[in-house]
This record gives structure tokens, sequence and C-alpha cells, in this order.
């Protein structure tokens, strides 16, 4: 019976991960069609972001797409330091970029502002990114030739920028981690998240799910819970994964930041489709067991194995697919992050059921 477990569980794990590299790394390139462009309306929610909007106006003032072809619409969400101010002045001289202080809020926190913006856009397409973002010159071409294909919502690549500090590093691990997965089931029409900083969706569309109105179970979910929304509209959704679509930003340097950042996001998976939740509950728990396996040795010496086996499976796979997410480790890295990326999930379920929510 021991060694059947044993069996099953390598067995599963295994078959998992090919079909995720093989999913993964199947064409995805995206022929751009140089005779039409759409007009986009680009969407920022901004509090308190002195330090980092005038970064995010560079890039978006620096993308390589016709300038009438889309606007810049900055939400400063009753900022109390000088957001507003210094955004106003470097946009002075755009004239496709706009920044408005928001008026009476529909929804609470990031989607109030998000929502409050997305109504004042002149265009048909919608993309949302993040004030402490910076896409890559080629963001727009991408999700103009992807939407050409008829989709209603596409999520991109988000990747951190990498620094010297460990809670910097365990980001990263986690986000890599965390898009594989998110990419993969997206192809495997089993989409279930996106990151709000590099996320885009037809106006119309967003309208035909009311907007943010079923997505007010946690102040946060202003891309998961809308993504779960066209899920339930049977909308198309895409995503793209070629390098010059993302969108870089920083991830966070001190433990209680992070700590605080994933157990919002973690929170949001508590209304998740059910079948979505399945789907996550066996992949972790799977993970998890193989990760404790040598517990069991004092049973049966095979359980061991299965802790190797995973150690090398997962090396495998982030060294396969690493790159084309935009991301670097060595083989010691991973060996350590991967051990940390699985007991820091439970420290964010754990947070995730006994913080509350807040918005900046």
């Amino acid at each position: 019976m021991v060694l059947e477990i044993v069996f099953l569980s390598a067995f599963l794990f295994f078959l998992v991960n090919v079909f995720i590299v093989v999913v993964l790394n199947r064409n995805s390139v995206i022929s751009s069609n140089l005779n039409e462009k759409l007009n986009f309306s680009i969407i920022v929610a901004a509090k308190n972001e002195e330090e980092n909007i005038p970064t995010l106006i560079k890039s978006l003032k620096e993308l390589d797409y016709p300038e009438e072809k889309y606007e810049v619409i900055i939400v400063d969400d009753n900022s109390s330091d000088k957001t507003y101010k210094i955004a106003n002045e470097l946009i002075v001289d755009l004239t496709n970029f706009r920044i408005i202080k928001i008026g009476e809020k529909e929804f609470q926190a990031k989607k109030g502002a998000l929502s409050y913006g997305i109504n004042k856009a002149s265009n048909s397409f919608i993309l949302i990114t993040d004030a402490d973002c910076r896409p890559q010159k080629e963001w727009l071409n991408f999700y103009s030739d992807r939407f050409l294909e008829g989709y209603d919502f596409i999520f991109g690549n988000a990747p951190f920028y990498k620094n010297d500090f460990l809670i910097n590093n365990i980001s990263l691990f986690e986000n890599l981690r965390s898009s594989i997965l998110t990419f993969f089931a997206a192809k495997v029409r089993i989409p279930y998240s996106a990151s709000a900083r590099n996320f885009g969706f037809k106006k119309l569309s967003f309208e035909k799910i009311k907007g943010y109105s079923n997505t007010t179970e946690t102040l946060s979910g202003d891309d998961d819970l809308l993504l779960r929304e066209a899920v339930k509209n049977n909308l198309k959704i895409g995503t793209i994964l070629n390098n010059g679509s993302f969108v870089y930003s920083s991830a966070k340097t001190n433990l209680t930041d992070y700590l605080n950042q994933r157990a919002r996001h973690t929170k949001t998976s508590f209304y998740y489709l059910p079948g979505r939740q399945l789907f996550l509950s066996f992949w972790h728990l799977l993970n998890l067991f193989l990760l404790f396996s040598p517990v069991l040795i004092i049973f049966n010496i095979f359980f061991g194995l299965l802790f190797l086996l995973k150690l090398l499976i997962d090396s495998i796979i982030i060294k396969s697919l690493q790159n084309k997410f935009g991301y670097k480790f060595n083989l010691s890295e991973i060996l350590y992050l991967q051990i940390t990326y699985e007991l820091f999930l439970i420290i964010h379920f754990i947070n995730a059921l006994i913080k509350k929510d807040s918005w900046k």
C-alpha cells in the first residue's frame, strides 16, 4: 500500500509538470498586424504614489505606439502626498495624458478608482496597470494584435525587478511559480487569476459583466474576481507571454509589507469558482505532501524519494520556463526558494484568514 501511494504521488506530480511544460512551450508568438492599431485607454489608480508616478509617466510616454491611438487616465484616489501635483506638472504638455481627482466612488478602495477612470475613458479597449509599473515599449502593440483575434479579456506577464534583498528573491520566485500556474490554467481553459499590473478588456465586455458590481466580496480582486465574472459569462479570455509585452514593477523589500500583500491576494482566492478552488487545492496539497514526505520515512524509507523527486522536477521546470517569464535563478536559489515558497503558502493562507482588508 505504501509503495502504491509513493508511486501514484510521483506519477501524478511528474505527469502534471510535464503537461505544464508542454503547454507553456507551445508557440505563442503573436503576428503583428501593422495595418490596424486599436485605440486604448490606459487606466491607473494612484494613491500616495509621488515616488513612482514620474517613472510610470515616462514609460507610458515612451510606448512604441501612435500617440493619437492611446490615452492615459491617472485617477488620484484622495492622495495625501504630492501625487496629483507631480503628475499634473509632468503631463502638462502631453495631450493624451490626464490626471483626475476622484469624486464619489461607486466601490471601495482600488476598484472604485479604476471604475471611475473606466467611466471617463474615451476608447473601446481598456488596459489596467499600477502606478509603480513600467510597461515594455511594445506593450500596446501586442495587446492590439491579440484583441484583433477576438478576445474579451487578456492578461500578460508582470515580473518583478531583482535586487539583493532576501524578501525580493522570495517574491520573485513566488511570482514566477504563480505565473507558471496561472498561464497554464488559462491555456487549458480554466483561467482563475490575472495580474492587474498587466490586464486588459473590451469596455463593452466590462459593462456586460456589470463592471466590479459582482466583485465586492473583498477590497482586492480587481483582477481575479473580474476574471471570474468573465468566466461566468462565457467571455473569451486570452494571454500574452511575448517578450516586449511585460509590465515590470518592484517587489516588496520588507517582510511585513510582503506578508500583507500576499494575505490580500490569498484572501481573494477564497472567492474563486469552486472548480478553480478544487484545481488549486489538488496542486498545492500534492506539492505540500511531497515537500513534507521525509516525515513519513519512519513508516517507509521510500517516502524520502518523493522529496528528492520533487526537488529534481521543480528544478527542471524552473530552468526550462524561467526565461519565458523574465527571470533567471541559479540552481542553488531554485532549491532553497522552492522550499521557502511552499512554506510561505501556508503562512499566507493563515494570514488571509485573520487579517482585515485595507487599501493603503
